[in-house]
């Protein structure tokens, strides 16, 4: 089964300029090596030196829903796309948007041919995401996000009811887990709800070896 991981650097001093290369190179040599799927969603500012240096797949940490023009200090989705950008996340707990901005960004990415992924915080807002048809939504509660406490053990009600809502509502859509992954037995457990992947940032970023944390995080599937 192929698993899905997508690592956030946030503005994290670790995963910023050079230091964000280095994590993608990371990634790509332990995706190469363990057959999952890692990306990366780097600051804005990093996409390009990112996407010209290593192929991996990217994501822009966000977009706004604004077209040419006027838009000073916006992230414009055609310059985030030419950049590198494969993807981009939507409705971050750290960068919360309205339903009608979500709806706006997701559409954006479609017509860009563009990867969405919809952050979420319980079951009922992935049912609402699940509606818009982005191509993954994920649930991360935010009281979990960087406590080193995973959500699949803290919470594994929320992921199963997550998982069964987006099947009854769009079955393309895929549920990834996100909030206190960092370990192998973090990812097995989110797996084993019914995720297809994770979303992850501190336990990765922030790790004496990034690399080495990478390769406990695929060493059981």
């Amino acid at each position: 089964m192929s698993v899905f991981i997508l690592l956030n650097l946030k503005t994290y001093d670790e995963g910023t300029g050079i230091n964000a290369v280095k994590l993608a190179e990371a990634c790509k040599d332990v995706s190469e090596s363990s057959g999952a799927k890692i990306a990366i969603a780097p600051q804005t500012a990093d996409l390009y030196r990112i996407s010209s240096k290593v192929d991996i797949p990217i994501f822009s940490q966000h977009i706004d829903g604004v077209g040419s023009g006027g838009y000073t200090g916006h992230a414009y989705i055609k310059s985030v796309k030419e950049a590198g950008a494969y993807g981009s996340l939507v409705n971050h707990s750290e960068k919360r948007l309205t339903l009608a901005e979500i709806e706006k960004n997701v559409t954006l990415l479609k017509e860009n041919k563009m990867a969405s992924v919809i952050c979420t915080n319980n079951a009922a807002t992935t049912a609402a995401a699940a509606a818009l048809a982005p191509d993954y939504v994920a649930i991360e509660p935010p009281e979990l996000i960087g406590s080193g406490i995973p959500v699949s053990k803290a919470d594994p009600d929320v992921i199963v009811k997550s998982v069964d809502t987006v099947l009854k509502i769009n079955p393309n859509v895929k549920v990834l887990c996100g909030a206190g992954i960092s370990k192998g037995d973090d990812l097995k457990a989110a797996i084993d709800l019914g995720a297809k992947g994770v979303l992850l940032a501190s336990g990765i970023v922030k790790a004496k070896d990034p690399k080495a944390a990478l390769y406990d995080l695929v060493s059981l599937i």
